[in-house]
């Protein structure tokens, strides 16, 4: 009798800890900022309780991880993590179908964001399933990408001749219309290469770039919108494929709360790190500094509107086409109709 209750005692632990969702996931890098530190990680620390999920996480950030955040695709791909926390402008070199989420000249807000992002992420996630064997979970915006200097500007035409750090080949194209040179750099590398001069201007959100230093070493900020740099989270779809029907539909509506949760979180930061980064009132959530808020001239804001179609779109179509045959017709049947394109 005491042996056939010990054998049931094992056989009921070994179903429990089957049952137990196991993931592991690579985040965001601890550099990017406050989405990251107070949104992403406290989230899928406390995945169990978030998702109504028997799981257990263990959550790395990509820069600690020691892998470039332009792999971030592969690493799906490969299943050495089950959820990835995708930056969309550096894994586009692998999977270009994702830059249609967020072209220069394409998002000018957050409500705009919003549509196009409903608009083509169907797309997007076709592409992702196909090519990496993954699944997009949701979509969510860094926030408004902006454009910090170390040498005096005073605005889009006074590029000519600099080296700007780009995040994607659309933000390189349309700095390229200004006679300047767009420099992929990892994020974690931009604020060195600005002190040293390897790049003289670089773009990114204003909440980002305060937390990683960037007004230590630039003089100015230009606050126009070139986009929104659009993140998402993305699972490894044999890791998907595992869960039954109710645990992937708990997954999928804690993923919704989370994305949800950083879209208005993103539109919050940006107001106040504008703030911080020119030494205004209030600044909640980063560090104060100085720099010159340059103002943005109807000759910048009408050349970011006209970036979609001169520069950005064309740049994108022919390189997307190439390993996605539909890829423009299906933007333009989605996004592209919605513009009136």
């Amino acid at each position: 009798m005491r042996f056939l209750l010990a054998s049931a005692a094992l056989v009921f632990a070994h179903t429990a800890t089957a049952e137990t969702v196991s993931l592991r996931v690579l985040g965001q890098p601890v550099g990017s900022g406050l989405i990251q530190q107070q949104m992403e990680q406290p989230f899928f620390e406390d995945f169990a309780s978030k998702s109504g999920l028997d799981a257990s996480v263990e959550y790395l950030p990509i820069d600690m991880a020691g892998i470039p955040d332009t792999d971030g695709m592969r690493v799906l791909r490969s299943g050495l993590f089950d959820i990835v926390s995708v930056r969309g402008p550096q894994v586009s070199r692998d999977e270009p179908t994702m830059l249609g989420l967020d072209l220069v000249g394409l998002n000018p807000d957050y409500e705009a964001g919003k549509a196009h992002v409903a608009a083509f992420l169907p797309t997007v996630d076709s592409a992702v399933q196909e090519r990496f064997n993954a699944k997009l979970l949701g979509v969510w915006p860094a926030g408004p990408q902006v454009l910090f200097c170390k040498p005096e500007i005073s605005g889009l035409s006074d590029l000519e001749g600099l080296k700007v750090r780009v995040g994607d080949q659309s933000a390189a194209a349309f700095v390229g219309q200004f006679g300047a040179t767009g420099v992929p750099l990892p994020f974690g590398e931009v604020q060195q290469s600005l002190a040293r001069g390897v790049v003289d201007c670089a773009i990114t959100g204003p909440a980002s770039a305060n937390s990683a230093g960037w007004p230590e070493v630039t003089t100015s900020v230009l606050p126009i919108a070139l986009q929104l740099a659009m993140n998402g989270y993305a699972i490894n779809l044999d890791s998907w494929n595992e869960l039954d029907a109710e645990q992937q539909d708990k997954l999928q509506s804690a993923m919704d709360m989370l994305v949800g949760d950083i879209w208005a979180y993103s539109e919050e930061l940006y107001t106040d790190a504008m703030n911080c980064n020119t030494g205004q009132e209030p600044c909640v959530h980063g560090t104060s500094y100085d720099l010159e808020m340059l103002d943005v001239s109807e000759a910048d804001q009408a050349a970011v509107a006209n970036a979609l179609v001169e520069s950005s779109l064309p740049a994108w179509t022919s390189q997307c086409n190439a390993v996605n045959a539909s890829c423009e017709a299906d933007w333009m049947s989605s996004v592209g109709a919605e513009l009136g394109l």
